[in-house]
């Protein structure tokens, strides 16, 4: 046995202690070997946790405002509709008659058949 093994037995011992709340409320947990090895994947990991929820918060705000914008386009197409169906009341013949009977102008409603005009 040499004394290389026993200082490297230690050494992992000692990595191997379970994190208590001491160690973490402490500080010392960010002395830790293992956590200075890999500091910089813990880094890109936490980069990558805030792009993703960056990202979700980002995609529920436009998921809000198209389901806003659909409710306001089924609104105008309703209304749409309606003012269709009113102006096409109103411009029938009938309607036009007695519009104009009810605002007494002296209009006449022709009798004679349109006819084309022949050179």
């Amino acid at each position: 046995m040499q004394i290389n093994d026993f200082v490297d037995n230690k050494k992992e011992r000692k990595e191997l202690r379970p994190v208590s709340i001491k160690t973490i409320l402490s500080g010392s947990i960010l002395t830790n070997e293992f956590i200075l090895k890999n500091i910089r994947f813990i880094l890109w990991m936490t980069f990558l946790g805030v792009i993703y929820i960056g990202n979700r918060y980002h995609a529920e705000k436009i998921a809000r405002n198209t389901n806003a914008l659909q409710k306001e386009v089924n609104d105008l197409r309703a209304e749409s509709i309606t003012t269709a169906a009113r102006l096409m009341n109103l411009s029938r013949q009938s309607k036009v008659v007695e519009m104009v009977e009810s605002r007494h102008m002296d209009l006449v409603e022709s009798v004679k058949p349109p006819y084309k005009i022949e050179q």
